[in-house]
């Protein structure tokens, strides 16, 4: 690992990307003035931005976008064609269709789009694609007149080779600075490879990124900065990277040595540019090379950021390709290009400094950013004096700041810089907007941040892609509706409770509620109430809509559909024995019973058994329940494994993979297929999920998901491999089941329990589902998931009682349970004093079911921690994992009481017998305590359905 003169590489690496640079950007003669401002404002809350989809459904294979003055839009689409979102029309209107090259295995086509600063005098267009027959870029201007490309006004301001060999990168990025230059950016059109791209054997220059990212004398894997001229050629702006006229270069280069630079911005303050890079696919350190990683760059002037010899803060060893063997690392203070494949300079100017950079895996640097698959986007700086006008100004908190995005992650990062540029800290916001692949986003005319959504099926239409609006309200913030009605249909004359509850207003205005029932007739019935009671007395189909308006004349509306004429099924499943609880694998017995006006019953056989779908299945603990709520009924497979299809929506799975066909990755049935008859499948792919590979299914690597848990990982496999199955036949409808619990889970989790019967529809009306989901928890419960703590402390040790007390837990089913294990602890050495448990229903003066006293443990007397507390140690530590994001790694906690040796038996309670749910309170008392002195710590109760032996020891 040492560089010249025993210096180690990655220090000289970093002296020369923080203090080397220095000398090279003193020589460009630019000078931009520092105006970055320290943080000002307050941090807004998140619900003050309001996404709105402005155009879903209309656009194929969206790539970049321009705003204009007037609310227009104009986005371009990689199968080429531009199309016009205007706000005061509906839909999108087609621009104009270039001829573009879309074939082979690249990504080519029309990548790049912007229009003129001068667009509403001059109407000029610029697009940058790839020409349908000549293997070249294009960079051009055209003429656009009432929002129609003009015919024959294309003006070609550039054009460059790109091979159609392989796949990848074409850039496509554009902006504009204060002086009117526009900056472009270029992919490096270059072949995937086992190391970094320096292929030079030959017949393989496609493969060879030392032809473009590292050519002085090739547009190829660079920013271009050029200033277009009235006449359609364009002039070169001093301080590039090159001076015009100097040998083997193309003076057009303002930075160079890029995978793949993707969007680019710069802030009109000081003149820095920062951009998105896409890295290489590495997911590990090995002899031929780093780990891969993405980058969020800065150039504060011209440079040369390291690809293909560097990427993030590390070197790659130039590999050679002929004997497959890594070699020598380049010089980061004088890199050089020797290339067979090399049209220009030699030696390369300096290595720049990467700003942020992150892999597959946790960044150590900036955890920030996540795991998983990665996509570095980019995005604009943000400057209140560049839309002096705007009606809705983002707050001084965002003054400076890059507002960046991943277009894999999905996430939206505030980055912070110092007053001299250098990185300071970054945050994470927006985060209940999760876009499908944002591929672009810029600030509009009114303030407001625009995303353009690729929408997740690479190369083909999809219905995802979208263009939305992210709207601040720095005043009054409208209301969010929510609709909600008790019957999804009937037979006439029936009636129907409509609801607005859940319906919410952030600023706590009073809401007007106005509900319209449209039943296909000219005019809809209308109701001013939030719950009407509605009367169907005709046959169809039937939307209700409703809407909520504040004070201040903000709107929200929601919908619900309902079918008059047919009747929904009802789904009834039937469990025996508690309904809160799981105990351990002792068996539950089980029944489902389905009846329909139309369709008949379960019972009679009117309704076949294999069109009633029920399944169970395991949910590890940190799993949110809510996600149950919009599952999919209707396909037989997806229907089985609800907790999958929650993980599958919540994760990045969509982003590389469809149900059907290839995406990035092969789709879920293809890999059943392949893996149908290996029975060491599912716990090998589960590995993988969390792990990552490649190599299995062409040249795209799949990226580590680190977050999940083998549990979950599985959960997926479950369902994917199931698909290659003909018959979805689910459980039995009635029997036993005895809960399984996935090898390496800590076994806190829950039994999620679906039935689901969807109707054959009635006289042409559509079709209505219902289901039941029955959720049973496992028995053991960590104090601090109480919905009630009154007065306890929650520390690292556990949770602390004091005298007067309690905690409790809603709505349990006490329904057989004989005995509950308190895992509490009184410890001499930490001023505890030890008091009593007492259990009781419904309020904490409530009837009185049982009583338990917590002695005092005297570290003097030793002992040896028992198996019950360490599980409660266990069960701790799985609750301190949930309670942040799911299933991050976090240190357990002590055992009450800690340190080593100070374990103890549970206290147990007998518990009286009791039937159905209740409230269930635990109330802590000491005759003599002060309320202000500590009596014990808690951290778990288990309940039993059979009273056990005291343990050996027990006092």
């Amino acid at each position: 690992m040492c560089g010249l003169n025993g210096v180690l590489l990655p220090q000289l690496i970093s002296a020369v990307r923080t203090g080397l640079l220095v000398g090279l950007l003193a020589g460009t003669g630019r000078v931009w003035a520092q105006k970055t401002p320290a943080d000002s404002g307050s941090k807004p809350d998140d619900n003050r931005f309001t996404p709105v989809v402005l155009t879903q459904g209309t656009l194929d294979e969206p790539m970049v976008f321009e705003v204009l003055k007037d609310g227009r839009v104009f986005i371009a689409e990689r199968k080429g064609t531009v199309k016009v979102y205007d706000p005061s029309l509906p839909g999108v209107k087609t621009v104009g269709t270039l001829a573009v090259n879309t074939k082979g295995n690249n990504e080519q086509g029309l990548v790049g789009m912007t229009i003129d600063p001068g667009f509403t005098t001059n109407g000029w267009m610029y697009l940058y694609y790839f020409h349908p027959t000549d293997a070249k870029g294009v960079f051009s201007r055209w003429q656009v007149r009432n929002d129609v490309l003009v015919a024959n006004s294309e003006k070609v301001l550039f054009d460059f080779p790109a091979q159609r060999e392989t796949c990848c990168h074409t850039g496509g990025g554009t902006a504009w600075d204060a002086q009117g230059n526009l900056f472009i950016t270029i992919g490096n059109d270059t072949g995937n490879n086992l190391s970094a791209h320096t292929d030079e054997r030959p017949g393989r220059a496609s493969w060879d990124d030392q032809r473009g990212a590292a050519n002085t004398a090739s547009l190829e894997g660079k920013i271009l900065r050029i200033h277009p001229n009235p006449d359609g050629g364009y002039s070169i702006p001093q301080g590039n990277l090159f001076p015009p006229g100097t040998a083997k270069t193309r003076p057009e280069i303002f930075t160079m040595g890029h995978r793949n630079a993707w969007r680019v911005s710069v802030d009109s303050s000081t003149g820095y540019v920062y951009w998105g890079e896409v890295g290489p696919d590495a997911q590990q350190d090995t002899e031929i090379g780093p780990r891969g990683y993405d980058e969020l760059n800065q150039a504060r002037a011209p440079g040369f950021f390291g690809w293909p010899y560097f990427v993030g803060d590390s070197a790659f060893p130039w590999f050679d390709y002929a004997t497959s063997k890594p070699g020598e690392k380049k010089d980061p203070r004088k890199p050089l290009n020797t290339s067979p494949n090399n049209t220009g300079l030699t030696e390369l100017p300096p290595l720049a400094p990467s700003f942020i950079y992150y892999p597959y895996a946790i960044s150590e640097k900036f955890p920030e950013v996540g795991s998983g698959g990665r996509s570095a986007t980019g995005g604009p700086i943000y400057r209140q004096a560049d839309r002096p006008q705007a009606k809705r100004p983002w707050p001084a908190y965002f003054e400076g700041k890059w507002i960046a995005t991943d277009l894999s992650r999905r996430w939206f990062m505030r980055i912070a810089m110092a007053e001299n540029g250098d990185y300071q800290s970054m945050e994470r916001f927006l985060r209940k907007y999760r876009p499908v692949e944002p591929i672009d986003l810029k600030f509009g005319p009114e303030g407001d941040l625009y995303v353009l959504e690729y929408g997740g099926r690479w190369f083909q239409y999809s219905p995802e892609a979208k263009l939305v609006r992210i709207e601040y309200e720095a005043g009054n913030r409208k209301p969010v509706a929510v609709a909600s009605a008790d019957k999804k249909g009937g037979v006439p004359p029936f009636s129907v409770q409509l609801s607005a509850e859940g319906t919410t207003d952030v600023d706590g205005d009073a809401l007007k509620y106005r509900w319209e029932i449209f039943e296909g007739g000219p005019t809809p019935r209308s109701f001013e109430t939030a719950t009407p009671l509605v009367q169907f007395a005709r046959v169809g189909p039937v939307v209700a809509r409703l809407t909520v308006t504040d004070p201040s004349g903000a709107t929200d509306s929601k919908s619900v559909s309902i079918v008059s004429g047919n009747e929904p099924p009802v789904v009834s499943l039937q469990l025996m024995g508690n309904q809160s609880f799981y105990f351990g694998q002792q068996p539950i017995g089980y029944s489902v019973s389905v009846s329909d006006r139309e369709d008949g019953t379960l019972a009679s056989g009117q309704i076949p058994a294999d069109k009633v779908i029920l399944s169970v299945d395991y949910a590890t603990q940190g799993f949110d329940l809510a996600m149950l709520q919009q599952l999919p009924t209707g396909e037989a497979a997806a229907a089985r494994f609800p907790v999958a299809q929650a993980l599958i929506a919540k994760g990045n799975c969509r982003a590389c993979h469809l149900v059907e066909g290839k995406l990035v990755g092969p789709g879920f049935t293809q890999i059943a297929e392949k893996y149908q008859r290996d029975a060491e499948a599912p716990e090998r792919l589960a590995r993988k999920v969390i792990s990552g590979g490649n190599g299995v299914w062409g040249e795209v690597a799949m990226p580590p998901n680190t977050l999940v848990v083998e549990a979950e990982a599985s959960s997926i496999l479950k369902y994917v491999l199931s698909l290659a199955q003909t018959n979805h036949q689910s459980l039995p409808l009635s029997g036993t089941y005895a809960p399984e619990i996935p090898v390496g889970d800590v076994g806190r989790g829950s039994l999620i329990w679906r039935a689901v019967y969807t109707d054959q529809g009635e006289e042409g009306l559509p079709p209505l589902t219902s289901e039941q989901v029955l959720v049973l928890r496992n028995s053991t419960l960590a104090v601090a998931q109480a919905e009630i703590l009154k007065g306890l402390e929650v520390g690292e040790r556990g949770t602390t009682a004091k005298a007067g007390t309690h905690l409790a837990f809603r709505q349990l089913d006490l329904t057989g349970v004989q005995q509950i294990e308190v895992a509490a602890n009184a410890a001499r050495r930490d001023g505890q004093l030890g008091g009593e448990i007492e259990i009781h229903l419904d309020s904490p003066t409530g009837e009185l079911v049982g009583r338990a006293r917590v002695e005092i443990r005297d570290l003097r007397a030793g002992g040896v921690p028992s198996a019950a507390v360490a599980e409660a140690a266990g069960a701790a530590a799985a609750v301190a994992v949930s309670g942040g994001s799911t299933n991050r790694p976090a240190r357990p906690p002590r055992p009450p009481g800690g340190g080593p040796g100070a374990g103890r038996p549970p206290v147990v309670v007998d518990l009286e017998a009791t039937q159905g749910r209740h409230d269930l309170y635990f109330v802590f008392g000491h005759a003599t305590a002060k309320t202000t002195e500590s009596l014990f710590a808690l951290s778990t109760v288990k309940f039993l359905n059979k009273k056990t032996p005291p343990p050996t020891g027990a006092p």
